[in-house]
């Protein structure tokens, strides 16, 4: 059977704690400091940053670190019960390490045995499409996170994001293979999303997401390489692009809930476990066949 896949690539991820934040977490014991590695944002370490072993990665040798990452789906666990979107399906075959990089491939293969072959909430058919998703082993709470990446230059998903008890944030979602809208193209979706049924943004009902916004780049997310930085506290969150603060990336707590008089506006405190993957999106195009897909399917990145 002949399948093509387009990438979506990382080369590296880091996780660092700060020394001068009052309140960061993680659900180990604090590793050891690697003094130097420090975020692009701030070379001359600054704000006194740690990096999280556990959360970092550089993607050498030729198999994803266990200890580290696990892809969704191998040996039938599929964290959160999610398994692709359809008409995608996730495919523990689809998630490589190779050439210094973690890629997250999208395939067309129809004679996949998808499995189950509807989706059991919503009956929509899984069919034609293959993609995969990568998570953490370890979770933890407030830091700065940044990834170097390439999107997928087709019409599927490359997204970095995060998944707690009660909430997810999606530090981007990108669609750097979109046909027709070149906003999509240069763009990264952020979002902060309740899974709280009782909280009024819950995202199923309808009402939410909590917070979202469209952070717009110079660039074609697909064409290169870029440095993605995410500083997370108690208060704010803030984004990077190649090291500089984004002029839309300051999202603070005391504007999203009004001084404290809408508190369900901020969800974000909660550990986190971290993703990478990728996914259709039906509302913004599906590739529909195996040229759509060829060799532009593969994101990359480097944790």
């Amino acid at each position: 059977m002949k399948q093509l896949v387009f990438p979506l690539i990382l080369c590296f991820t880091v996780f660092f704690v700060s020394c001068s934040n009052d309140s960061p977490a993680i659900l180990k014991d604090e590793p050891e400091p690697k003094e130097e590695i420090y975020p692009l944002s701030d070379s001359t370490n600054t704000g006194d940053w740690i990096l999280i072993e556990e959360l970092s990665d550089e993607f050498e040798g030729t198999e994803l670190d266990n200890s580290k990452w696990q892809i969704q789906g191998v040996n039938g666990v599929y964290k959160s019960n999610f398994i692709g979107r359809p008409p995608s399906q996730f495919s523990i075959n689809n998630a490589i390490v190779e050439d210094g990089k973690l890629k997250i491939l999208t395939k067309w293969e129809p004679d996949y045995n998808f499995n189950p072959k509807y989706h059991p909430k919503t009956g929509e058919e899984f069919k034609n499409i293959t993609t995969a998703a990568v998570y953490s082993t370890h979770r933890f709470k407030y830091g700065y996170m940044e990834i170097k990446c390439k999107s997928a230059n087709t019409e599927i998903t490359s997204a970095f994001w995060t998944t707690g008890d009660n909430s997810e944030m999606d530090m981007f979602e990108m669609f750097g293979g979109h046909k027709t809208n070149e906003a999509w193209r240069k763009r990264l979706k952020f979002n902060m999303i309740s899974w709280d049924p009782e909280n009024p943004y819950y995202l199923p009902s309808g009402n939410g997401p909590a917070h979202t916004r469209n952070i717009q780049v110079d660039f074609y997310t697909a064409n290169d390489f870029h440095v993605y930085g995410f500083e997370w506290t108690a208060d704010s969150v803030k984004i990077y692009i190649d090291g500089k603060l984004h002029p839309d990336g300051v999202i603070l707590k005391s504007e999203l809930t009004n001084n404290g008089a809408n508190l369900n506006r901020w969800v974000t405190d909660d550990f986190y476990w971290i993703w990478v993957d990728s996914e259709t999106f039906p509302w913004l195009g599906v590739p529909d066949s195996k040229e759509e897909v060829g060799p532009n399917g593969i994101a990359a990145y480097e944790i």
